[in-house]
């Protein structure tokens, strides 16, 4: 999976007041499941320090960035936009185009929050339904990211954790990653 092009989330827009787990989710997702960098927009830059710190204890690699001029961010990106939204092309019809162009340059995957300009769905090479209803964005985010990747994101092997969750069939268990091997 770290072998093919870079993949970038940005979270486009962030309503203060109702956003902030959203946001926050947006980032742990695209963490979770195989970005290499997410960037927050505007008053969602204040999740950063959150998304860092979950990297810094259960391991990356992910960038986190921030900036003031995510439509700039989009109109100079140089490889294929993506953008999810539930007025897109289904899914299932483009993934395989998409996996192509992911496969031979960067990837940025546009996710908003209020309305997003049309500018942004003109300057997407791709306009993506995760089915034509609503829903969550971070759903969106997480089925996109598994069907790109085919599943290979789930068996990540992540750098330098801090803890480790111990897979059960009940119950939580969470420690240092010597103890996890240990465990093995």
């Amino acid at each position: 999976m770290r072998g093919t092009a870079d993949v970038t989330v940005l979270r486009l827009g962030h309503r203060p007041g109702r956003d902030e787990r959203i946001t926050t989710h947006v980032g742990l997702t695209a963490r979770a499941l195989g970005a290499d960098r997410v960037v927050l927009a505007g008053a969602g830059a204040s999740r950063a320090d959150t998304v860092e710190d979950i990297t810094d204890r259960f391991g990356g690699p992910l960038d986190v960035e921030t900036t003031e001029e995510p439509k700039r961010r989009i109109r100079d990106f140089s490889g294929t936009v993506v953008h999810l939204t539930m007025y897109g092309e289904p899914i299932q019809d483009v993934a395989g185009d998409i996996a192509a162009a992911h496969e031979s340059g960067p990837l940025l995957v546009v996710v908003g929050a209020e309305k997003v300009p049309f500018e942004v769905y003109e300057r997407s090479d791709y306009n993506v339904g995760v089915t034509n209803q609503p829903h969550s964005e971070i759903a969106s985010l997480a089925v996109f990211l598994d069907r790109l990747f085919d599943g290979r994101e789930l068996d990540r092997e992540w750098e330098d954790p801090e803890k480790v969750v111990v897979p059960m069939e009940t119950g939580k268990r969470v420690v240092d990653p010597d103890e996890a091997e240990t465990d093995g």
